[in-house]
């Protein structure tokens, strides 16, 4: 098993992957819901990330459903003092923004539903230029004063407004953004190497990454465009934004280094992530608890600095 991580300086160690919840009230029913964060947890892992606005874009869903269902199995099953649990505020239309006032009132819903004292790492979903970064910062810090929150974190920042909101930490003597929540693969590179990574680093935050399997993409499953309708949701959308000659390219390369370990090209994928410096855990889903402890099983590929080269070229855009 791989060593705990630090998430930033928080003091919160986790193992390099942690469970997108948002597949909670919509994937994944209750009950499966349930099954797959025993599974998780009972694997030795601990980080799970869920925001208030899951799921509000299913059918017949409001938002909320995510931390109801992760509130419920703390009650049935115990094991909340096994979890590192992380939410979001910011992006929900019942709690927009990060106001003081929004803010206040949003950490006490997620709270309520997810029936827990603490938020371990609390984040903002989404950056809000209409509201001071000081404003924003303060306000999370006395919910860290309160003991309602542990650390707090960024998602969806640029590298210029992640950098001046940790400038605004230091200035006022706030609490610092710990970690980092992008969008990063294997084929979405870019978007984090070009800033946002010499940030994060620079700065010692933790890097919570999420699509790190490109919807899917990079297990494979999409490889042609009569491909699409393996997935009535997203089939069409994933074919026409990754199969390109250099998609193809890079499912060629995780072929080939998933034939050195017996892995699947998902599991050299996340390997991948785990490896990249300065990340600190990629965020996985599922749907099912096969495919959850397949999706685990990334953490044992150990790949060498020549694999990860041929990766790396691949993939170069």
């Amino acid at each position: 098993m791989t060593a705990p991580r630090e998430l930033g300086r928080s003091g919160l160690k986790v193992l390099p992957i942690a469970f997108g919840g948002n597949v909670f009230g919509w994937g994944a029913d209750e009950k499966t819901s349930f099954a797959l964060l025993d599974a998780f947890v009972d694997a030795g892992y601990s980080l799970v990330d869920t925001a208030d606005v899951y799921s509000a874009w299913v059918p017949g869903n409001k938002g909320g459903e995510s931390e109801t269902i992760l509130g419920r199995w703390f009650q049935r099953s115990g094991k909340r003092d096994k979890v590192v649990l992380a939410t979001k505020v910011a992006k929900w239309a019942e709690h927009p923004g990060l106001s003081a006032d929004n803010i206040s009132a949003a950490v006490e819903d997620s709270l309520r539903r997810l029936q827990t004292d603490v938020i371990d790492l609390y984040q903002a979903h989404e950056d809000d230029e209409s509201t001071p970064l000081e404003t924003t910062l303060a306000a999370f810090g006395r919910l860290i004063e309160q003991g309602k929150v542990r650390a707090i974190g960024a998602s969806n920042y640029s590298a210029e407004r992640l950098q001046a909101a940790l400038k605004v930490s230091a200035d006022y003597k706030l609490p610092r953004y710990e970690t980092l929540q992008p969008e990063y693969n294997l084929y979405d590179r870019a978007g984090y190497e070009s800033g946002l990574e010499a940030v994060a680093r620079e700065h010692g935050l933790g890097v919570i990454s999420y699509y790190s399997l490109a919807s899917g993409f990079l297990s494979g499953k999409y490889r042609s465009t009569d491909d699409a309708a393996k997935s009535s949701s997203r089939g069409s959308s994933v074919v026409a934004k990754y199969v390109n000659p250099r998609g193809l390219r890079i499912l060629q390369a995780l072929d080939d280094v998933a034939g050195t370990y017996n892995a699947t090209p998902a599991q050299v994928a996340i390997a991948w992530l785990i490896a990249r410096p300065g990340i600190t855990a990629p965020i996985v889903s599922a749907t099912r608890v096969e495919q959850l402890h397949d999706v685990l099983a990334a953490a044992q590929v150990g790949l060498t600095a020549e694999d990860i080269a041929q990766l790396e070229s691949a993939s170069a855009a």
